[in-house]
């Protein structure tokens, strides 16, 4: 069956969205993936939607819409679509000054607690983006646990909603620019360098499994190895309350008690759950989840 919008349009100017259509895309992005925009971000929408009109051959964001319902294409499309609306911004080693007290409290008390139950650690980077954060996990586990790593069994689930930049992720190659708030003794220990880019070492890559995931769907979160840690860091910036509260929410019922939830540092909890006591350190707030 040939494609509902198959016909080739002429643009000979920038689109354009109207209200109606922008209400249309906004509440179906938002049942979707939870993703709400608001209404002053409406240029947001026809900034980052207007290429995959063009590349469509469609001459309106109705159409656009209807296609993403109707077309036997949508499911291709909707990666698309999720790929353009959402924000890649990351870098190795992002916000020091909460790793390090990741690093020497949170970790530090988890992998305490779990040496004489199995030397088991399971951490949850929920929102991985294109991997830096969750190798940035892998090489402080090394940094911490030295030679050990391979006497533990260790699994740092990451998870996007991005289908490309998980891919991106799954190669592990990085420009210097990822790595300008990397340490330079982890570059060279973590990292193997060839023509301008920068490859994570297997031992890291090993500790970290990849998968696609709808932070709206909660049968996909309830599937997530319990975690001893949950990172999921300014993700949550991009939700309403409602979606705020239910996923803050699978992420409680994910942790193991006494766990840990990170969540970015400009972000907070608060008006969303009580649930989560937050320890404060200089440079971070942290949210356990109380055994």
């Amino acid at each position: 069956m040939s494609s509902l919008f198959s016909k080739t349009i002429a643009l000979g100017k920038e689109l354009k969205i109207t209200d109606q259509e922008f209400a249309n895309l906004r509440d179906f992005i938002y049942e979707q993936c939870g993703i709400y925009i608001a209404d002053n971000r409406k240029y947001l929408l026809e900034n980052r939607l207007g290429n995959r009109l063009k590349k469509l051959n469609l001459r309106n964001f109705d159409e656009y819409y209807n296609y993403l319902r109707f077309d036997a294409a949508k499911a291709a499309e909707m990666k698309k679509l999720f790929e353009v609306i959402t924000t890649n911004e990351t870098s190795f080693y992002r916000n020091p000054p909460q790793l390090q007290v990741f690093q020497e409290k949170v970790l530090a008390d988890v992998l305490e607690g779990c040496r004489g139950s199995g030397r088991k650690l399971r951490i949850w980077s929920a929102g991985c983006s294109t991997g830096e954060e969750p190798y940035t996990i892998a090489m402080i586990i090394h940094e911490l646990l030295q030679g050990d790593v391979a006497n533990w069994d260790i699994r740092i689930t990451a998870n996007d909603l991005s289908e490309r930049v998980l891919e991106s992720a799954r190669k592990g190659v990085y420009n210097e620019y990822t790595l300008r708030t990397t340490p330079k003794e982890i570059v060279q220990r973590y990292f193997e360098q060839e023509a301008g880019l920068y490859g994570v070492r297997p031992e890291v890559k090993r500790l970290v499994s990849f998968g696609q995931i709808n932070l709206r769907d909660k049968g996909q979160l309830k599937r997530v190895e319990r975690s001893q840690i949950v990172f999921c860091r300014n993700v949550i910036i991009y939700f309403d309350d409602a979606m705020k509260k239910q996923v803050i929410s699978s992420f409680y019922d994910n942790l193991l008690p006494g766990g840990y939830l990170i969540i970015g540092h400009s972000e907070s909890l608060h008006n969303i759950t009580r649930a989560f006591k937050p320890i404060h350190f200089p440079g971070a707030i942290i949210y356990k989840k109380e055994e």
